[in-house]
Order: C-alpha cells, then sequence, then structure tokens
C-alpha cells in the first residue's frame, strides 16, 4: 500500500476562499435570512453582520460507495398494524429531535447549521440587484483615472515584461537567416562525405578536404548566437484614459413641524440606508444634504441626521436650493445627478404647484433619477398630486412612493432602486 502525502503550505487566503464558495453555493438561504433580518433590525444597527440558520438536510452531500455484492436472501419480520395497500400516516411536525414543538418520546432529527455572516457580507447580500437608474459614464475634464491597457510588442521595455515566446520566435528566425547558407552547403558536404566514404573509401585526400569543410562549417554555424540582445521583445503597455461614471446624490428632508418625532426617524433611517448603499457600491460619489422647513440650507452628514431644527413647511425652498447647487458645482454634462426627497406630505397651500413647475422645467431634464417618499399613514397630500404630475411628464425617470412604519424602508427602498433588466 502506498500513500500520499501532500506538504504544500496552504495559501495566506484558503479559509477566504473557501468561506466564499460556501456563501455562493447557500445564496438563497442567506439572502432570505438577510431580507427578513431587516425587517425585525434597525436601519441604524449595522456594526455587526447576522446569524444564519441552514437546515441540516440542505448541506447534506451525496456519498458514493460500494453496494453488497452477490445474491443475497432477506427476511422481514411481520407486523400487526398494516397491511399491503395500507397508507402509513406522516409523522407530526416537530416530532424529531432538534425540531422543536412538543416534547416526543420517539424520532430523530439534527439540528440546523448556524454561522455568522460578517458586516461586510450583510451589506453585499443587502444590497445585492440594486444599482443607481440611468448611470452613464460622463466625459471628465482633466481626470486622473487611467487604466493599463496591452498595444502590442515592443523592441524595448522592462526586463520584467520580456515576451518569452516571441523573443525565442525572433531569435529562430534569425538563426535561420544567417546560417541558411552554410546549413544548406553542411548538408551537401555531409552527403558527400558519405558517398565518398561508401564508393571511394581510398580517396582520402577528397575525404579529408570535405571534413574540413564540415568542420568549417559547423564552426561558422556554431558562432551564430543562440539569443541576441536584437531577438528580445517586451510586452507594451500604455494607459489609457478611463472615463468613470461620477455621480452624486442629492438628499432633501423635510423637518418642519408637521414631521413628528417617529417621521423625522424613519425619514432619517431611510437616508442612512441610501447613504450606506451609495457609499459601498460607488466609489467616485459625492452626497448633498438639504434640510428645509420654511427655508433650504445645505448641512453636512452630522447636521443632516442629528439635528433638531424645526419650522413651517415650504418644499419649494429645498427644490430652488438643489437647483442653483446644481448649475454651480454639477455641470450636466459630466456628472450623473440624483435626488431622493422624504416629506409627510405637508406642505403651503400655494407651494406644491410651484414645486411641479421647478421639477419639471427646471430640474428634472438634468436628472437622471428623482425619488420622492412620502411618510404618512393618513391619506395622501397635495405635494404628492403635484408630483403625479411630474411622474406622468417623467416616467422613466421619476418613482414616487409611500411609507407607513420602519418595516416598510427596506421593501419600498429595493422599489426605487431595483435593477432593471436591460
Amino acid at each position: 500500500m502506498s500513500y500520499v502525502i501532500d506538504r504544500r503550505l496552504n495559501g495566506k487566503n484558503k479559509s477566504t476562499v473557501n468561506r466564499q464558495r460556501f456563501l455562493q453555493r447557500y445564496r438563497e438561504h442567506i439572502k432570505k435570512a438577510v431580507d427578513e433580518a431587516v425587517s425585525h433590525r434597525s436601519i441604524t444597527d449595522m456594526e455587526h453582520g447576522e446569524q444564519i440558520s441552514i437546515p441540516a438536510r440542505d448541506i447534506d452531500e451525496p456519498v458514493l460507495h460500494h453496494g453488497q455484492g452477490g445474491r443475497q436472501i432477506t427476511v422481514h419480520p411481520g407486523n400487526k398494524e398494516f397491511i399491503a395497500g395500507d397508507s402509513v400516516p406522516r409523522p407530526e411536525s416537530g416530532s424529531g429531535a432538534g425540531r422543536g414543538g412538543r416534547a416526543s418520546n420517539s424520532g430523530e432529527g439534527m439540528d440546523d447549521f448556524v454561522f455568522q455572516i460578517t458586516q461586510e457580507e450583510f451589506l453585499s447580500f443587502l444590497f445585492e440587484d440594486l444599482e443607481l437608474p440611468n448611470l452613464v459614464k460622463r466625459h471628465l475634464a482633466g481626470t486622473d483615472s487611467f487604466k493599463t491597457v496591452r498595444a502590442g510588442i515592443s523592441n524595448e521595455g522592462n526586463p520584467s515584461r520580456i515576451n518569452i515566446i516571441r523573443s525565442l520566435r525572433s531569435a529562430h528566425a534569425r538563426r535561420i537567416a544567417l546560417t541558411g547558407s552554410s546549413r544548406s552547403r553542411l548538408k551537401q558536404a555531409e552527403q558527400e562525405l558519405a558517398r565518398l566514404q561508401l564508393q571511394e573509401p581510398n580517396n582520402f585526400s577528397d575525404i579529408k578536404a570535405i571534413e574540413e569543410e564540415i568542420a568549417k562549417l559547423k564552426i561558422r554555424i556554431g558562432k551564430v548566437p543562440f539569443l541576441d540582445t536584437f531577438d528580445l521583445k517586451y510586452n507594451l503597455l500604455i494607459k489609457q484614459p478611463n472615463p468613470t461614471s461620477r455621480a452624486v446624490m442629492f438628499c432633501l428632508m423635510d423637518v418642519s413641524g408637521s414631521m413628528t418625532q417617529a417621521t423625522k426617524d424613519i425619514a432619517k433611517r431611510f437616508f442612512i440606508l441610501l447613504y450606506l448603499f451609495l457609499k459601498r457600491n460607488y466609489g467616485r460619489i459625492e452626497v448633498v444634504f438639504i434640510r428645509h422647513h420654511t427655508s433650504a440650507k445645505e448641512v453636512d452628514e452630522e447636521e443632516f441626521f442629528y439635528s433638531r431644527e424645526t419650522g413651517g413647511t415650504i418644499v419649494s425652498s429645498a427644490l430652488k436650493l438643489m437647483q442653483e447647487i446644481m448649475q454651480k458645482r454639477y455641470p450636466v454634462n459630466e456628472w450623473n445627478i440624483y435626488a431622493a426627497q422624504a416629506s409627510d406630505g405637508d406642505n403651503w397651500n400655494d407651494d406644491s404647484p410651484l414645486c411641479c413647475e421647478i421639477l419639471k422645467q427646471q430640474i428634472m431634464p438634468q436628472l437622471q433619477y428623482f425619488t420622492y417618499v412620502e411618510i404618512t399613514p393618513r391619506e395622501h397630500q397635495a405635494l404628492w398630486f403635484a408630483y403625479e404630475q411630474v411622474r406622468d411628464a417623467f416616467a422613466e425617470r421619476f418613482a414616487q412612493q409611500q411609507l407607513v412604519s420602519e418595516i416598510d424602508i427596506y421593501p419600498v427602498f429595493r422599489q426605487l432602486f431595483q435593477r432593471k433588466l436591460s
């Protein structure tokens, strides 16, 4: 009997590769568990991953083994309960071990396989199949983003980029070109020497002369180097400008007096989820935070989420400020512009038609996508109906949804940013 022992060192990332393979294999179970976790977890609670439970029956693997050979005779004992043709009832749910439910004195089972996914993995499954709609690559003036591409073969270059096959091919072609005539004469001389040795073995003078010629030809051929610096070929790499998808997201939140603390918390959680999604999936994206009541103000992330400022409600002030910032800092020919607005729907009586006019005439023609979330359990307000006119005019780039409670945040978020099949 012989043994094969693998003494190769394990790679540094072997466990990582195995884990990724495992996550890929049970993607459906993990995805379902993540979706269920979002419904009962606070959106702001993202410091840890999630505990995933996979039924034991789903991780069983088939095993190949040798069956019993030959002819066998088995005698099975009878019973007093059943006869041929009877139906055997299904065991009650939870009767086996590890299944939960009422206690039982019979049955057996196996506990589910439970493991922990990290925060990074949790966010990956959370934002899977989501994207910013209509994202296109813009030409960027003065961009420093380049990608290295292969551009053929060069006679000069870095030794680390030498193309061995092309270099050997060039050396072989050079040797053929420089020694072609000498090899042809050598072949003829060897044939003549063989003829003389066979037919005229006593003709020592001619044989000696041919042997000397053969020796000279071999020396001449041997002086041609196997590889010359002229033969070296290198892979040519050049840098090409890489147009990138630069985007800006405007986050508009109503902080007026009509927004209760619970409504503001739902709006903040929606924007936190949006902020995590943008920062994770898009490296070159900027976020502009705008809070508004009767007047609008651009704020930083800290003030946007935690400031307690309040007041009346004039939504158009936020739209006007957004339009001014777009003109000053984000040219439409260089930026993908998005906007997300959260409000309870209350607005000054004469302001909703003005909001509709600003969106249709000044903002929407320059935007890739606009989402409006109305957080209210009541019937829709005038602002919702005004935005319906915008949605009818820009059906592909405008979306509006209603939020009633925290449970609706993630489902509505998926509806707004679901990846569209092309």
